[in-house]
């Protein structure tokens, strides 16, 4: 340990008899270096950024009662504003009116100047707190020379991006919702097109339509029951026809012979009548089991029963057909009979029998007109029912392209309503927007490099330069300076020592070398710590 302790004393002496001996190799590096450096804080200009923040506020109306038109990324909205806003003629904009750079502008094309403001501009990307997508922010900054003038910049960077978003925004919903706007107006053309080609085919094959079916069926019903009804009055007429004419037959005979033909069964005409007569009452209850009073075949039958009443009178009133043998009372023939007969009252039953016959042979002439439209009606609507299916598979067709225009038209309106709702909250500022929630600042402490470190680097470097210089002076003496040095080259021990001999002239140029020296050493370590309180005042 002891030869460790004087080792060590010996290398501290020596260090410090080697900074004695090359002090101004030392101090005149450091204070060259650091006046330097100091020198150079000055050249330097210094640099203030201005920051703003912006929290991004989404729409207050919750998104389930209001959808918003648009969705996209808050990255890609902002990186599409800043191309926009950070665009050539916008920043020129920006640089003539504020008056930025201009010593610059002397010497370097807008397109450079448009480079420099960029790299001034910074944008620094949305944040997030968990999840949650209302507590975007980013911030907006600006790097100049003046701290005045980077507050105004980043105010001025601040305003065109809340403006343009807003501004984007509004436009965009705006537009989608004259985008849907057009498409609606077509889908209601086309809407109105397909309507109208319903409209017209219903017209144009009315009738065979799917949905008249079942009345084309009633009314075919209808008209068959109505056919076998009206052949039936047309059978009833024709027998109607022939009694009359047998009628007519007998009086005619009985007026031409007075007597019956021989081997001929007289039928009373009274008898005839009333059995026709009962005839149409029958089917007359027959019918009203089944309609009412006024329905057409009833009312004919009515008419009928009138006439057949009629008829009935007149064979009442009409005198019997004189029997063939004698009668038993009176003894007289049939033949004497007749001729007792009134002839006026005869001709009168004649012409009202041949009335009835001529109005027997036209009904049964309207009924024969009657059963031929009929069947032309049941031709027709058969035909209209077979072709049904037809008219049901072209009418699907057409109703499918309907409901297909009818649904596009529905969904256009639904969302030209919710677009035009979103369009509402964009324009009262209800929507998704920004708002500034920190504003620039005005910055007082520059930004970028600082100016004590560079002069205090300063020092520390023309230090270390002095210590290297130094040591490579040091490497290349090879002087003797004390005993020990020459124990090192010479084995013998040293006899004899000689102290130095300085005059008292040579030791007052001594003093005053001394007081030079510190007087100069002192005045430049004034003269460094005066420059790092600048540097420090000045920042």
């Amino acid at each position: 340990m002891g030869e460790q302790d004087e080792g060590l004393d010996v290398l501290v002496n020596k260090l410090l008899r080697v900074a004695v001996k090359r002090r101004w190799w030392v101090f005149v590096p450091t204070v060259v270096v650091g006046l330097g450096a100091c020198a150079a804080t000055r050249v330097i200009p210094n640099h203030y950024t201005s920051v703003a923040t912006i929290l991004v506020a989404h729409q207050q109306v919750p998104e389930r009662y209001v959808t918003p038109n648009s969705t996209a990324d808050l990255q890609e909205q902002l990186m599409l504003m800043r191309d926009e806003i950070l665009s050539r003629t916008q920043l020129l904009k920006i640089i003539d009116e504020f008056g930025l750079y201009p010593k610059a502008r002397k010497r370097l094309a807008p397109e450079e100047l448009v480079e420099m403001i960029r790299s001034d501009i910074n944008l620094a990307p949305p944040e997030k707190a968990g999840e949650a997508k209302d507590l975007n922010s980013f911030k907006i900054s600006y790097t100049g020379n003046d701290p005045h003038m980077a507050q105004r910049v980043t105010l001025e960077l601040t305003t065109l991006f809340t403006q343009g978003y807003e501004k984007s925004r509004e436009e965009q919903s705006a537009g989608t919702t004259n985008f849907l706007d057009e498409h609606l107006q077509a889908a209601a053309e086309d809407l109105r097109r397909q309507e109208e080609l319903q409209r017209d085919f219903k017209m144009k094959y009315l009738g065979e339509l799917p949905e008249q079916q079942q009345a084309n069926l009633a009314n075919l019903a209808g008209l068959h029951a109505q056919l076998q009804n009206t052949m039936a009055t047309i059978s009833h007429a024709r027998e109607q026809q022939a009694f009359n004419e047998s009628l007519l037959a007998q009086y005619q005979n009985m007026a031409a012979e007075g007597i019956a033909p021989p081997g001929t069964v007289v039928v009373s005409p009274t008898e005839a009548a009333r059995q026709e007569l009962a005839k149409l009452k029958n089917e007359r209850a027959g019918l009203l089991a089944r309609y009412t009073d006024k329905y057409p075949d009833v009312v004919k039958l009515d008419e009928q029963i009138k006439e057949a009443e009629a008829t009935l009178a007149t064979a009442q009133a009409a005198p019997a057909a004189p029997p063939k043998g004698p009668d038993p009372a009176t003894g007289e023939t049939g033949k004497d009979i007749a001729k007792t007969a009134s002839s006026p009252e005869r001709d009168a039953a004649i012409a009202q029998l041949q009335s009835q016959l001529q109005a027997n042979k036209l009904e049964v002439q309207d009924g024969l007109k009657e059963q031929k439209q009929i069947e032309s009606r049941i031709a027709e609507i058969q035909g209209r029912l077979n072709m049904t299916p037809v008219r049901e598979e072209q009418l699907a067709a057409i109703l499918r392209g309907y409901d297909l225009s009818k649904k596009n038209y529905d969904d256009l309106q639904s969302k030209k309503t919710q677009s035009e709702l979103a369009t509402s909250l964009e324009i009262r500022q209800q929507g998704s927007k920004f708002t500034v929630i920190d504003p620039p600042n005005l910055p007082v402490k520059p930004s970028g490099l600082d100016h004590m470190k560079i002069s205090l680097g300063g020092l520390g470097a023309g230090l270390a330069l002095g210590v290297a210089v130094v040591f490579l002076l040091e490497a290349k003496d090879h002087s003797l300076i004390d005993e020990k040095d020459l124990s090192r080259l010479f084995s013998f021990p040293l006899m004899v020592g000689m102290p130095a001999l300085v005059t008292k002239a040579e030791g007052r140029r001594r003093s005053r070398l001394r007081m030079v020296e510190w007087f100069v050493g002192a005045a430049l370590c004034m003269l460094v710590c005066a420059t790092e309180f600048y540097v420090y005042r000045r920042g």
